[in-house]
């Protein structure tokens, strides 16, 4: 709490902290358009087998004479005749016009262009047989959010959060251009990989940066704030994808900007936090010296001085120095079960998210108006959500969301899909609970972990959230629990394969495992209005507090009673 005291008498919330913040913030904009790029670079178009190149079209009768028919009248999407027909469609019950055998698309397809002129799908026949393809991409981005949060996590904390900043700003920016103008599809992957890496990266140190510089009674504004910026970035990309459609000059678009954020990234102040955790008190006393100036604040910097910070972040340079192991996760009892409980509430979570979200083709309305709505409901589902943290508790809001999502997406599964109006508001619902699950669990996570266990798991996961609390080595906070985040959305894409078994098993699916998660709640502790747990020891005592609370509760009960009952004696 002593770097806290600094932060205050140094102007607070002051003209450098909003500076930096709106700069900071600014790239997670286009966050929200690179997660969910790919609904409209890799949007699947209708499309049918184009006819053999030998094929003449006005002998045979037409294109039509080549394809056969589903049931509802459409032309058939992987198959075609290997000779024209001309018979009346679907003789005796079958599903194609005419008796002819059918074969492959193997001189390719014809797409329909009316809403999607270009996409990798038509680019490079991402349909049929390899449709699957199509999902790899995606979770192969999402291999790569993982990988980036490992690596550029664990960077952050050896060379500071701005040099990694700096650095991730310039591969999105290099990555993402080439990723534009890549000549095949394994190219495209290996870029869009370095893509999710890089933005990882700096989802989890802009808002470390942020956070590290705002005093700790903002830091559920702060999140909420990030949070409210990542849901205008969708509105952004749905605007986008509807005025660009072509896939390569949206690829480009979202990824230029960022040039522009590598360039002013080089002004940014790096985290006296940072300093200090690292023992270079000279680079922290010159940090928070210019915050002061910045900040109108020259008197109170000009007081600081080595001594002062040696005694002020006393507490902070023993924590540095002795870290917990990692392993004490899953020795303490107390830490083993919050590591496995928080493990399953980010996987759930993350892993319904990004099913809803990447399947926008799916609900049978404009793929530009559900982009829309689905941004829109963030903005009163993560009020709400707010609200209840702050009034109820975390836990309340937490079981809430998750139980709600799930139930929404189950019920999903079972409503016909000519019902496109009720799916589609069931759909949004079930976001915006998913959404507030996130706002929820990145203030919860970083509650539950002591700062000493937060500030030694940087080398397995991080994610955007382990930034909430305003501690040394922030990105840590989450730790192994947050990997299984982003291993939910590598999974997620993958799951809705299963739907060439049945249309609606990856709504089960997907419904199932949130409602799951929102039981294990109950074996979590409420964070509302209680001090923040620092070693291991204190979560510990927290534990053995609460049952001590329960004790002498069952105590002052059993007082009356055997008040009553000696008073019977005695009569």
């Amino acid at each position: 709490m002593a770097f806290n005291d600094l932060l205050l008498q140094l102007g607070g919330v002051g003209r450098f902290q909003q500076i930096q913040v709106a700069l900071v913030v600014l790239p997670l904009f286009l966050l929200a358009s690179h997660n969910t790029l790919q609904n409209f670079t890799a949007a699947i178009p209708s499309h049918h087998c184009r006819p053999p190149a030998h094929s003449n079209l006005s002998e045979d009768g037409g294109l039509a004479a080549w394809l056969p028919q589903d049931r509802q009248g459409q032309p058939a999407s992987c198959l075609r005749f290997t000779s024209p027909q001309r018979g009346p469609p679907f003789p005796n019950g079958t599903e194609t016009n005419g008796t002819g055998a059918t074969e492959p698309c193997s001189d390719g397809w014809i797409y329909d262009n009316s809403t999607f002129p270009s996409t990798i799908v038509t680019e490079w026949d991402l349909v049929c047989s390899y449709r699957a393809l199509r999902q790899l991409a995606q979770s192969l981005y999402m291999v790569g959010v993982l990988l980036g949060a490992m690596i550029f996590g664990y960077l952050a904390d050896r060379l500071g959060r701005r040099k990694v900043l700096i650095l991730n700003y310039l591969q999105t920016a290099v990555s993402g251009t080439c990723a534009a103008f890549a000549p095949n599809f394994p190219a495209y992957c290996a870029f869009r990989l370095l893509s999710g890496m890089s933005l990882a990266g700096i989802a989890l140190n802009c808002v470390t940066l942020n956070v590290e510089w705002m005093p700790i009674h903002t830091r559920a504004y702060v999140g909420t704030l990030i949070g409210y910026v990542y849901s205008l970035g969708q509105f952004f990309l749905a605007g986008v994808a509807y005025a660009v459609p072509h896939w390569r000059h949206l690829q480009l678009l979202v990824s230029v900007p960022f040039f522009a954020f590598f360039i002013y990234s080089w002004f940014f102040i790096e985290s006296a936090r940072w300093y200090s955790s690292s023992g270079r008190l000279d680079l922290t006393l010159r940090a928070l010296q210019r915050v002061a100036w910045i900040n109108g604040k020259r008197e109170e910097g000009a007081k600081l001085s080595m001594e002062v910070l040696q005694a002020s972040l006393q507490k902070e340079l023993t924590m540095a120095k002795g870290q917990a192991s990692a392993l004490e996760l899953l020795r303490c009892p107390a830490l083993r079960r919050l590591f496995l409980c928080l493990s399953m509430l980010w996987f759930a979570t993350s892993f319904a998210y990004y099913g809803l979200v990447m399947d926008l083709q799916g609900f049978g309305v404009s793929i530009y108006l559900i982009q829309v709505i689905f941004g829109a409901v963030d903005l009163p589902a993560k009020l709400v959500c707010f609200l209840i943290i702050n009034n109820m508790g975390r836990r309340p809001a937490q079981m809430a969301s998750l139980l709600l999502a799930g139930i929404c997406i189950l019920i999903n599964g079972v409503i016909p899909r000519d019902q496109s109006i009720v799916r589609t508001s069931l759909a949004v619902l079930g976001k915006g609970c998913l959404a507030s699950s996130f706002n929820c669990i990145f203030l919860y996570t970083g509650e539950l972990y002591p700062t000493m266990i937060r500030q030694n798991l940087s080398i397995h996961a991080r994610t955007l959230t382990d930034t909430i609390r305003p501690e040394p080595h922030r990105q840590t906070g989450l730790g192994m629990g947050s990997t299984l985040a982003r291993v939910g959305s590598i999974v997620s894409p993958l799951v809705s394969m299963t739907a060439e078994i049945y249309p609606s098993v990856p709504l089960f699916i997907y419904g199932a495992v949130p409602v799951a998660a929102s039981c294990v709640v109950a074996l979590l502790p409420e964070t509302l209005d209680q001090p923040l747990p620092d070693t291991v020891q204190d979560v510990e005592d927290r534990r053995k507090g609460k049952r001590r609370q329960q004790q002498r509760e069952q105590q002052k009960q059993m007082v009356p009673l055997q008040v009553s009952t000696q008073e019977k004696n005695g009569l």
